[in-house]
């Protein structure tokens, strides 16, 4: 029997709960179905900051024994990195369009999903494009990443980025009112990303201080003299 490896450490929490589907609500409710034991194959596609990665993590969050796999970050370890992976419960592949064009990862890829298919694991994946624009060099792995349920997934609007900061803040037992959060888009750059790697080093800040989230004490934990 192949080991089986452990992915990467799931994001802090990166749960269904704590992701607003603003426009991808449909793409929100086919993870959570395939979490209760529903075996699709799913794909999302779309830009950065769209979401992507946390619906994979909470996947992976939902699901004993499971494992997310962000393969920008695993380059280095080679597409062994999947053996065993398919006797899991479920298995997440971020960042597939990163690993196509080398013939090994494709082929192994391929390998890959045919297994998890014959044992009926929960197999979802994301990449920036649909499988038909990859530009996927192994035909029969075209066809099989096309066949799966895709969801292309958009980027929060500016009201609906201000809810999911508010969200995670309320998750973390902090307030964040409005005039804090528009402060914080004027300031830094908008994408997901950005915005919930700053709630979080604010978070740390404000613990240790016990202090509330004011524009004043964002300037002073960013250094923004302004």
């Amino acid at each position: 029997m192949k080991q089986i490896p452990l992915g990467v450490r799931l994001q802090d929490r990166t749960i269904f709960t704590s992701f607003l589907p603003g426009d991808n609500g449909l793409a929100l409710a086919s993870l959570q179905r395939m979490a209760t034991g529903f075996t699709d194959r799913v794909y999302l596609h779309g830009p950065a900051g769209s979401g992507k990665s946390h619906l994979l993590q909470a996947l992976c969050a939902a699901v004993g024994g499971s494992a997310y796999f962000p393969l920008g970050q695993l380059l280095a370890s080679g597409p062994e990195v999947l053996d065993g992976a398919d006797q899991l419960s479920a298995v997440a592949l971020d960042d597939v369009h990163l690993v196509i064009g080398d013939e090994a990862w494709e082929r192994r890829l391929f390998n890959f999903y045919n297994d998890c298919e014959s044992r009926g694991t929960r197999l979802a994946m994301a990449a920036a494009l649909p499988a038909v624009g990859l530009g996927i060099q192994l035909p029969d792995l075209r066809s099989r990443l096309s066949s799966m349920t895709h969801f292309a997934l958009r980027v929060l609007d500016e009201s609906q980025q201000r809810e999911a900061l508010q969200l995670r803040a309320a998750q973390r037992g902090l307030e964040l009112p409005d005039e804090t959060v528009r402060y914080l888009q004027r300031r830094f750059a908008r994408d997901m990303s950005t915005m919930q790697a700053l709630l979080d080093r604010l978070d740390a800040a404000s613990l240790a201080e016990q202090r509330r989230i004011t524009v004043p004490f964002i300037r002073q934990v960013t250094g923004d003299p302004t």
